[in-house]
């Protein structure tokens, strides 16, 4: 079975098509609206803009970032997949991908319901009626089978064939293209939590659908949401509050800071609902992208939500007054573009030959590194060196610190290419076990910044990471 999405857009777009001379054959060809095919033209916009707008040194970066992304298991292979990663589109991940977005979604979790007082994570259905807007803009889910099935009643008029497809894309299940409306509808239960007092929030990630580029075809984006009620005298300094709090937390994780910065959305670009805006943004090689956005929403949508029934929606202060909304919207698929972006490297070293060689480096923060340390072994009795891997392996597993087993690998490789490997990976230590591990407890240790290789009792290595990391956060 196959689905499409549709907007009033996509339904215009729709009825021309039908009523141009190719009425027989469109009905065989309801592919112009695969999302896969929408995204490619959208991948294919994106590219001719970026070329328009950076140099070829600029250019050569983001394909060498890419191609980085495709050979070390971020992101699967296809030019496809890859122009939806460099949109900011929910692609394919790899299994290094995965790992670095579930990191930074729960760095991003930890610094909204820690950092304040009275946030709350919620879990909203992926279809509910979204009031505060009176369904503008809303994406519904139709089959094809029953899209074709109009096409062909030749014997329809278009104001019968017009009033039909309306009829079907009314009654077809919406998607969600934000979390807004969800948190709106948990207002009033979540306020009777907080015994009726402000201020609070209500905070939840997920997946939500998004027309790319004003063209209307949709796109999953994996999306984290903080919804703010505040008292309405003091919405914009929570407004200025959550900029602060949102740009210092991007930061925290960069290598390069300055690359994260945040701008007022001017007048002409805010939403209908929105007094004031602010993007936290990324300056890609191609240009700046937003990361989040945040709104100053006043009251409307509540009321719109709660059909203007304010006694509900009041809260106990002396005002009596209906709370404003600060809402905070991200796109963490954009996220993980920006740090591997941010993080990536290009340094110069020699080999043991004395020659020039360059070598890249994912200095992603220790983190949101999808692994910790690889784990390795150098010459000796090969049984015994993996026995001695294996038990290292499992005190880091119940410690939770990733680790990749390298001593598994089958191919043989030089330490100089493991290094390359594994500091294109992002991984912040490397461990070898060697014979004098067996007979001292003495392993080498190699970090990925400095390269400098240390020895250190095999006893100390869960908690010297431990530390490490635990220092990285803290800081």
């Amino acid at each position: 079975m196959r689905i499409h999405y549709f907007n009033r857009q996509s339904l215009d777009l729709l009825l021309i098509m039908f009523f141009y001379p190719v009425r027989n054959v469109l009905s065989r060809r309801l592919c112009v609206f695969k999302t896969s095919q929408c995204r490619i033209i959208l991948a294919l916009q994106h590219t001719k803009r970026q070329c328009s707008t950076s140099s070829s040194e600029d250019l050569d970066k983001v394909r060498t970032l890419l191609q980085l992304c495709v050979d070390r298991y971020f992101v699967l292979s296809g030019q496809t997949n890859t122009e939806q990663f460099q949109l900011g589109i929910s692609c394919s991940y790899g299994p290094l991908g995965m790992e670095l977005r579930r990191n930074l979604l729960d760095q991003w979790w930890h610094s909204v319901t820690r950092s304040t007082a009275q946030v709350f994570g919620i879990n909203t259905l992926s279809s509910s009626k979204d009031t505060a807007t009176g369904g503008r803009g809303q994406l519904r889910i139709v089959e094809t089978e029953n899209v074709k099935r109009l096409l062909e009643q030749q014997e329809l008029s278009k104001e019968q064939l017009i009033q039909n497809i309306q009829s079907l894309i009314q009654r077809s299940t919406s998607l969600r293209t934000n979390f807004l409306q969800g948190a709106l509808e948990q207002f009033v239960p979540s306020l009777e939590l907080v015994n009726r007092k402000l201020p609070f929030g209500l905070a939840e990630t997920g997946l939500c659908f998004q027309p790319s580029d004003g063209s209307g075809c949709p796109a999953e984006v994996t999306q984290t949401s903080l919804v703010w009620f505040c008292s309405p005298r003091t919405s914009s300094q929570w407004l200025d509050h959550w900029t602060r709090h949102r740009l210092k937390w991007w930061r925290k994780f960069a290598l390069s800071p300055s690359d994260f910065s945040s701008r007022e959305v001017p007048e002409e670009e805010r939403e209908e609902a929105a007094s004031r805006g602010v993007r936290i943004i990324y300056s890609f090689p191609w240009g700046q992208e937003p990361l989040e956005t945040l709104w100053s929403r006043g009251n409307t949508e509540l009321l719109q939500t709660h059909k203007g029934v304010r006694s509900k929606l009041q809260c106990r202060d002396s005002r009596k007054s209906v709370p404003h909304v600060v809402s905070v919207t991200g796109n963490m698929d954009r996220g993980v573009l920006a740090f591997l972006s941010n993080s990536l490297q290009h340094l110069k070293k020699e080999d043991s030959k004395q020659k020039l060689l360059q070598r890249k480096v994912l200095k992603l923060h220790p983190v949101l590194a999808p692994v910790k340390v690889a784990l390795d072994i150098g010459r000796g009795a090969t049984v015994e060196l993996r026995q001695v891997c294996e038990g290292l392996l499992q005190e880091f597993m119940e410690a939770k610190i990733s680790a990749w087993p390298g001593y598994l690998e089958t191919l043989p490789m030089s330490m100089e290419q493991l290094n390359a490997k594994y500091d294109e990976m992002g991984v912040l230590f490397t461990v070898v076990i060697s014979e004098n591990t067996l007979e001292s407890g003495l392993v080498q240790v190699r970090s990925r910044d400095t390269t400098i290789k240390e020895t250190k009792h095999i006893s100390e290595i869960k908690n010297f990471l431990s530390r490490y990391i635990s220092a990285a956060d803290n800081s």
